[in-house]
């Protein structure tokens, strides 16, 4: 008989549902759709995040500079459009796609050509990009951003108790860029030379795989996500702030961690770094219904990230302590 396995996914899945099912129990707005139409539209940024970071953490390196080339995309695309009159959604999305994976090139380059291990590479460009940025623009925000980026697109609208529930236009880019990070991950060569290179790095290049364009797409389309979040990210709080998005890195790197993802490489989903991302806000949506302060929060998303990769690691532990009895007795 086949063994059922459920996956880092479906525990993940299960959790969100039983969280559901006790929110929905002791608060009164969980199950409401205009209560998860904002958990879904406060979380689509992060999502967007996520489904970049989870490509990079497959093919064995880590990226902590992303949410501050995001905020660098931000103010450079929003000062050129500025300066060229305005421009409009598709040049917006382009300009910010660009310079995304411009920066996040420039982070391949270094790791690829100099062999400098990626978390020393991006947090040197982290502290270079938000340098940078503060020098450029002197902690000055840009609030007079064009009316195309400033007016909510909805893209669908309910009734619901307290007026309408409406769910936004980053959203939609997010299930885009989500479905597309998946299909090239899942059902393309090139994604499964990413698992490969991540898994075995020596054994996927003497196999012939390209070291090189594999750290150019990893940390190019990581950054690509980065510019379109930020412009999602800018166009929600109508408004450039150069410091918005500093600090989500690891709140990410944890959600994406938690959905499956291994620092080692080779493992890890976009589906399940999303279910990551939105069992954190579940977390934290659910505390704040029940009036519980913030710093609570953290204490428990540490709990459960360290319970889920304590877990995740059982059966690597268990072997060796097996091994170890043997070698005593």
């Amino acid at each position: 008989m086949r063994k059922f396995h459920l996956g880092t996914e479906g525990v993940l899945a299960l959790l969100i549902l039983g969280l559901g099912v006790v929110l929905s129990l002791t608060t009164e707005n969980f199950l409401t759709v205009q209560n998860l139409f904002d958990l879904l539209n406060n979380q689509s940024v992060n999502m967007i995040f996520a489904a970049g970071l989870v490509v990079v953490l497959i093919a064995g390196g880590i990226d902590i500079s992303f949410a501050v080339a995001a905020s660098v995309v931000q103010y450079a695309a929003m000062t050129l459009l500025i300066s060229l009159g305005g421009g409009n959604w598709l040049f917006g999305i382009a300009l910010s796609m660009a310079i995304g994976t411009l920066l996040g090139l420039f982070n391949a380059l270094l790791i690829y050509r100099f062999r400098i291990v990626s978390i020393i590479v991006t947090i040197a460009t982290f502290n270079l990009y938000f340098g940078l940025l503060m020098v450029f623009t002197g902690g000055v925000s840009i609030y007079d951003v064009p009316d195309w980026l400033y007016y909510a697109v909805p893209l669908i609208d309910l009734p619901a108790t307290r007026g309408s529930a409406t769910l936004y236009l980053p959203v939609a880019v997010m299930v885009v860029i989500s479905l597309t990070t998946g299909f090239i991950l899942t059902r393309t060569g090139f994604g499964r030379a990413i698992y490969g290179f991540g898994s075995s790095p020596e054994a996927a290049r003497r196999s012939g795989v390209r070291v090189g364009l594999i750290h150019a797409f990893a940390y190019g389309w990581l950054g690509m996500c980065a510019g379109v979040a930020g412009l999602m990210q800018a166009h929600i709080v109508q408004e450039v702030v150069p410091n918005a998005l500093i600090g989500q890195e690891l709140p990410i790197l944890a959600a994406v961690v938690l959905g499956g993802a291994t620092l080692g490489g080779g493992r890890g989903s976009v589906t399940g770094a999303l279910l990551g991302v939105l069992l954190l806000a579940v977390v934290q949506n659910g505390l704040n219904l029940l009036g519980v302060t913030p710093y609570a929060f953290r204490m428990i998303v540490g709990f459960i990230i360290l319970a889920a990769i304590t877990c995740s690691n059982l059966d690597k532990l268990l072997p060796q302590r097996a091994m170890a009895r043997e070698a005593r007795s």
